[in-house]
């Protein structure tokens, strides 16, 4: 709890305050393949991820697996369209690895907003700051070519392309893995 504590620390919260916060989250261990969302049920929590992996993927008309985002540890982890709607999930977010997840219920969530006013602000940062997140890739994937795609990625999040298979990476790009083998190697 101490990394999840120190995350609300270093985003503003006093010590009081990102241990209550803290407080409305309950650790959840994820083995590689557990999901933590599955597509067609709905998914009333937000998570913070500790330690591990998520992928974010859904399957085209052809059946195929396409990766839409992976997580990093000290991220926020949620279907968001599910969460904010409630309804059924669009898309599955399973662990690529073992993780650690803190999770916390839509309603606690809304007690928090409750209780502290500072937590509301936050919040809305936060979903909005996803929004727009969601917003920018769908407008990457709509305007750019696959090259400036990956370099854009390789620019703004390196880390991804040194912790996440290269599978998944293609996938994010809507590429092949063999683009994505041409690209890197130019």
């Amino acid at each position: 709890m101490e990394q999840l504590a120190a995350y609300f620390k270093n985003v503003g919260f006093s010590d009081s305050e990102s241990d209550k916060i803290s407080g409305f989250f309950k650790l959840t261990q994820f083995e590689k393949g557990d999901f933590f969302v599955t597509e067609g049920k709905k998914s009333m929590q937000l998570g913070f991820l500790e330690v591990g992996r998520f992928q974010y993927y859904s399957f085209n008309e052809m059946g195929e697996e396409r990766t839409t985002y992976i997580s990093l540890p000290n991220t926020f982890v949620a279907s968001l369209l599910a969460y904010l709607t409630e309804t059924p999930a669009r898309e599955n977010i399973r662990a690529l690895s073992t993780s650690s997840l803190w999770t916390i219920e839509k309603k606690e969530v809304e007690s928090l907003k409750e209780q502290l006013p500072k937590f509301k602000d936050f919040y809305i940062s936060l979903i909005e700051w996803q929004i727009c997140c969601i917003d920018k890739a769908k407008f990457d994937l709509i305007t750019l070519t696959a090259e400036q795609r990956y370099n854009k990625l390789l620019r703004e999040e390196p880390l991804l392309l040194q912790e996440v298979p290269l599978q998944y990476i293609a996938s994010m790009l809507g590429i092949t893995p063999r683009h994505l083998s041409r690209l890197r190697s130019k």
